[in-house]
């Protein structure tokens, strides 16, 4: 169970005593626990807890938000990585903002630097009075979301997805705000089909990448980005922020990525392999772009229903596959191949099969000293098994010998 701030420990954490507790606190947690957390009781009293859930939480969110920021349990989790909320701040440059779930203030840090003008708001004053901690300057209310206390603003919106008991939900309506009412109060007025309304704010809302988009018909844009090489989220763009209809976005920690939208040329034909099978990032494939990102790079399609692409060249900054040998997929023969190679340690990926790696792993009987990565993917001519080397340049990318993409 996590511990609750109250309004009193914001206000001690972000003295300097609480400072430097929270400062003095982390090392002893890097020990043994129970000891540290025994001895904080001892040191800090009624203040242990506060300054002990800080310097967890801080370790925690490490790399996520600034260091030394205060923040709960909830907040953490959802807070939009620092990259993210700095593209999503670069592309409302110059326009006035008004951050209705504003929370500790992750966003309201990144659009502090772009924004014309900005305020942030929320409806609970612990994260409030932490925010003012974090973001000092940014003007700052407690009001509703769906009651917005400016007018012409663009809307930035992140509704919490969990249920009151703390369950993650998927329904747009269980959103807190709901997706519906977000969009609604954005309008002039209130009418069954939110497409027919004239915009009486601009309104971009961070939700969950899987989200269909059926599901939110007032959206002109989808964007779904992802960062090193994991998709992070689905941004819902109103129409008048948007500038295409469906939207890829590869950000980087340490800096490049690119974008890619549905305006750009998807002549991608389907061809036999060649040198190399290209696996676009998430975001590409989440976007419905892979057609596009392959005739951006002059790739083209191992079969019409899979995400994997094939070409001569790799594209730079991205995971692909040295084809080795390939042929019709069997067990047998795939064990053989790989007994012929001195294999011994596979990582196994699927597409279009009802086969488990961690299944198959073992029954391949693989005793060698080299290592390989096994592309299985049904096509329309039947299973095929591509033998590759894995090669990629891409910051933090990671992979799991285990997964199974389908």
């Amino acid at each position: 169970m996590t511990y609750r701030f109250t309004l009193d420990d914001v206000a001690y954490l972000a003295s300097d005593a609480g400072r430097d507790a929270v400062a003095g606190a982390a090392p002893l947690l890097a020990g043994d626990r129970l000891k540290a957390v025994s001895m904080l009781r001892t040191r800090l009293g009624d203040r242990a807890a506060p300054v002990l859930e800080t310097a967890l939480l801080q370790e925690r969110a490490r790399g996520r938000v600034p260091d030394g920021w205060l923040l709960t349990a909830d907040a953490a989790e959802q807070a939009t990585a620092a990259p993210v909320a700095r593209h999503r701040a670069a592309r409302l440059a110059g326009r006035d903002v008004h951050d209705v779930t504003c929370s500790i203030g992750a966003e309201l840090d990144a659009l502090r630097h772009t924004a014309s003008r900005l305020v942030g708001s929320d409806l609970d004053p612990v994260r409030l009075a932490m925010a003012r901690v974090n973001v000092p300057g940014v003007p700052l209310v407690r009001a509703d979301a769906l009651a917005p206390v400016t007018r012409g603003t663009v809307l930035v919106a992140d509704p919490a997805r969990r249920t009151a008991a703390g369950r993650r939900t998927w329904r747009p309506a269980d959103f807190t705000p709901p997706l519906d009412e977000l969009a609604l109060v954005s309008q002039r007025g209130v009418h069954a089909d939110v497409r027919r309304q004239e915009i009486h704010h601009d309104l971009v809302v961070s939700t969950a990448p899987g989200l269909d988009p059926a599901l939110a018909p007032w959206a002109g844009e989808i964007e779904i980005v992802s960062l090193d090489g994991r998709v992070r989220e689905a941004a819902l763009w109103s129409p008048g922020l948007a500038t295409a209809r469906r939207r890829a976005t590869v950000l980087a920690t340490r800096g490049g990525g690119f974008d890619l939208t549905d305006d750009e040329d998807d002549d991608c034909p389907v061809a036999p392999v060649g040198e190399w099978i290209v696996d676009p990032d998430g975001a590409v494939v989440r976007a419905g772009l892979v057609r596009h990102y392959g005739a951006r790079h002059g790739l083209w399609r191992l079969d019409e229903h899979l995400a994997y692409l094939s070409g001569d060249a790799r594209p730079p900054g991205v995971r692909a596959f040295r084809v080795l040998e390939h042929g019709r997929y069997t067990e047998k023969t795939l064990r053989r191949t790989l007994a012929a190679r001195d294999v011994g340690r596979v990582e196994i990926l699927v597409r279009g099969l009802d086969v488990d790696p961690n299944a198959l792993r073992p029954r391949l009987k693989l005793a060698g000293a080299e290592e390989a990565t096994v592309v299985l993917a049904r096509l329309a001519t039947g299973p095929e098994a591509y033998v590759c080397e894995a090669v990629t340049d891409r910051v933090s990318a990671t992979s799991d010998p285990s997964s199974r993409r389908q």
